[in-house]
C-alpha cells in the first residue's frame, strides 16, 4: 500500500510505522512489532536511503492530510517535527558519521539481541540464526562510514577509540564473546553463526583502527553549527546556549549548597565529601553481589508501583510489570532502560551496567530506581504504550525527544523527593548528587563542544576555556560518582552532542509546565490530574509540550 490511498492522520501513522518498520528490524524488534526477527538493519547508504524515501513519502501525505480534531493535529505536529529535524540530520551527512560508544548502528546492532524472545525452541533459532547475519550488517554499516571518511565527514579519534575496545568485547577478544555467552545461558550450540558474528565484530574492529582511526578528528568539540542542531533534535526546541549555560552553572551552584546543607543531616560538620564516604563505606547501606543488587531493584521497583498506584498515577495493570536486569558486558557504564513490546509480551525492563562491582551502596541507587522504573522512564513509556485509542501509533512507538523523555525521567526523581519517599538524607543526597551530575552535563556538554569560558568566579580553572580534559576532574568533583563510569560520560558527551543537556533543560520545562498549569488552576489544581493530562498528550519536543501545555483546562 501506498500513502496515496490514505486520508487520516492516523492511518498516514499505522502506514509510517508498518512500512518503516519491515525496513529496519533493528527498530522493529526493540518496538517488539514481528516479523523480521532473523534479520538486522542495513545502515549502508543505500538501506539510510530507503527510510528516507519512507519519511519522504509520509510526510508528503500528512502535509496533505485534513486535520478533523486537536488529536488529530497534535498527532500530525509530532511527526512533522521529527521529519523536519531528520531532513536536517541528512543534509548535515550525519548518518554518515554515525559512531560514537553509546546510540550508534555500532551499539545497535549488538543491542537487538538483549530484546529478543529466548522462551521457545524457534525464539532461540532466530536468536542463532540472526548472529549469522550479523557480519554483513557490519559490512553494511561500515560502507556508511567509508563513504563519510571518503568525503570527509567523520567522527573524532576518541569515539573511534571507544568504538573499537566495544568491538574486542563482544567479540571475544580476551575471553568469552557476547555471542558465546548468549548461546551458553540458552544451552544451545550456536555452531558457525556464533564464529561469524564474532568475527564480524572483530573485523569491524580491525577496519576502524587501521583505516577510519587514522582519517578521524583529532578535535573533539563540533562546535556551534552542529551543536545547535543537535539540541534542536535531542530537545525539541531552539536554546539560547549561552542562556542555557548560565542557567547550568546557577543550577550546580545551587545543588552544592543544598548538598553541603545535607551532609550536616548525615553527620554533623562533615563536609560533602565526607558524608558521601560515610555512604560509600557503611556496609549496612549496600548490596552484594550482582543477584542480591538486582533483586534489590525489583522489590524497589516494584513496592513503588504498589505505592504510587491509585494516589499519584492511574497505572494501567500491563504498566504495572517490570524487570530489572544486568546489564550485558561491554556497553557504556550508565544505566538505561527498554520499553515493552506494543502487546506487553515483553516487559520494560531497567539494565544496570556494573562495570565488574560486586558491592553496591544504595544511597544513589534509590533516585535511579526512580529516574528509570517508576515513576520515571517506565511509566511515561508504558503508559504511551498503552494508550491505543487516545494516540497514533507513530505517537506510541517513535514519538519523542530526550528532552521530553529525560526530562520526566528527572521530574519523575524529584516528584518523588517532594512525596516524601526521600526523606532519609542518604537516599536525598543521592538525588542531590544525580542533579549535580545533570546540572554539570549541561555546563560541561555546552562548555568543550561551544568552547566557552568558564565562569571567572568559578573556582575551578576560572576564566579559562573548556577542553576535554578539564571534564573529568570537574565532574568526580562536582558529582561524587565514580571515576570509572564519569570517564565513560565524557566520552559519551563528546560523541553524543546536545543530549547529556536534555535531562535538567527536559526537567526545567516539565517543571514550567506544572508551575502554569497551578498558577491557571489554582486551588483547584490537582496533581494525578496534571500528571494525567500531560502524559495522555504523548510524547512530543518541549516547544510543542510547552504550546500544548498552555492550552490544557483553559
Amino acid at each position: 500500500m501506498t500513502t496515496s490511498r490514505l486520508d487520516t492522520v492516523s492511518e498516514i501513522s499505522d502506514w509510517y510505522v508498518e512500512t518503516l518498520a519491515a525496513a529496519h528490524p533493528n527498530m522493529a524488534n526493540a518496538l517488539g512489532i514481528p516479523g523480521r526477527e532473523t534479520e538486522l538493519s542495513d545502515y549502508s547508504p543505500d538501506g539510510h536511503e530507503q527510510r528516507s524515501a519512507i519519511r519522504r513519502e509520509a510526510e508528503s501525505a500528512l502535509r496533505a492530510a485534513e486535520v478533523h480534531s486537536e488529536r488529530d493535529r497534535v498527532a500530525r505536529d509530532v511527526m512533522l517535527e521529527r521529519f523536519d529535524y531528520e531532513a536536517e540530520l541528512e543534509s548535515q551527512q550525519e548518518h554518515l558519521r554515525s559512531l560514537n560508544i553509546l546510540a550508534s548502528p555500532l551499539q545497535n546492532t549488538r543491542q537487538v539481541f538483549d530484546l529478543m524472545p529466548r522462551e521457545t525452541e524457534q525464539d532461540q533459532a532466530n536468536i542463532i540464526e540472526r548472529m549469522g547475519a550479523v557480519p554483513a550488517a557490519l559490512d553494511q554499516y561500515q560502507s556508511s562510514l567509508a563513504t563519510g571518511m571518503d568525503r570527509g565527514v567523520v567522527v573524532a579519534q576518541r569515539q573511534v577509540r571507544g568504538a573499537i575496545e566495544q568491538c574486542r568485547v563482544w567479540s571475544g577478544a580476551g575471553g568469552a564473546s557476547f555471542f558465546q555467552g548468549l548461546v551458553d545461558s540458552l544451552g544451545v550450540n550456536g555452531g558457525q553463526n556464533v564464529i561469524a558474528a564474532e568475527q564480524g565484530y572483530a573485523a569491524l574492529a580491525d577496519w576502524l583502527e587501521q583505516t577510519y582511526l587514522p582519517q578521524a578528528n583529532p578535535h573533539d568539540p563540533v562546535g556551534r553549527e552542529r551543536y545547535q542542531a543537535a539540541s534542536r533534535g535531542f530537545n525539541g526546541i531552539e536554546l539560547d546556549l549561552e542562556e542555557t549555560y548560565q542557567w547550568g552553572w546557577e543550577e550546580l551552584w545551587r545543588i552544592q549548597s543544598e548538598m553541603a546543607e545535607t551532609a550536616e543531616r548525615i553527620r554533623p560538620e562533615a563536609s560533602v565529601a565526607e558524608a558521601i564516604e560515610i555512604l560509600e563505606t557503611d556496609d549496612s547501606r549496600a548490596m552484594h553481589g550482582e543477584d542480591d543488587f538486582r533483586e534489590w531493584m525489583q522489590r524497589t521497583q516494584d513496592e513503588t508501583m504498589i505505592a504510587l498506584q491509585g494516589t499519584h498515577f492511574d497505572i494501567a495493570e500491563p504498566v504495572q510489570r517490570i524487570e530489572a536486569m544486568i546489564a550485558p558486558p561491554g556497553g557504556a557504564l550508565a544505566m538505561y532502560y527498554t520499553g515493552p513490546s506494543e502487546d506487553f509480551s515483553r516487559p520494560g525492563r531497567t539494565w544496570y551496567p556494573t562495570g565488574g562491582a560486586t558491592r553496591f551502596p544504595l544511597w544513589r541507587e534509590l533516585s535511579v530506581c526512580f529516574h528509570e522504573g517508576v515513576p520515571g522512564h517506565h511509566l511515561q513509556i508504558g503508559t504511551t504504550r498503552y494508550l491505543g485509542q487516545q494516540l497514533t501509533r507513530y505517537q506510541r512507538l517513535l514519538a519523542g525527544t530526550s528532552g521530553y523523555v529525560e526530562g520526566w525521567a528527572l521530574y519523575a526523581e524529584r516528584l518523588m523527593a517532594e512525596l516524601g519517599y526521600l526523606e532519609d538524607p542518604s537516599y536525598y543526597m543521592g538525588l542531590l548528587s544525580s542533579q549535580a551530575l545533570r546540572a554539570a552535563r549541561v555546563v560541561v556538554d555546552i562548555g568543550m563542544h561551544l568552547e566557552l569560558p568558564i565562569p571567572e568566579r568559578e573556582p575551578y580553572h576560572g576564566g579559562e576555556t573548556w577542553r576535554p580534559e578539564l571534564a573529568l576532574p570537574f565532574l568526580i568533583e562536582r558529582s561524587f560518582f565514580p571515576e570509572q563510569m564519569l570517564a565513560s560520560e565524557v566520552d559519551r558527551y563528546l560523541g553524543w552532542p546536545g543530549q547529556a543537556i536534555s535531562y535538567k533543560v527536559g526537567e526545567r520545562e516539565w517543571l514550567a509546565a506544572r508551575q502554569s498549569v497551578r498558577e491557571r488552576q489554582g486551588a483547584a489544581f490537582n496533581l494525578k490530574a496534571f500528571h494525567k493530562a500531560a502524559l495522555e498528550l504523548g510524547p512530543m519536543g518541549l516547544q510543542q509540550l510547552r504550546d500544548e501545555i498552555s492550552q490544557l483546562h483553559r
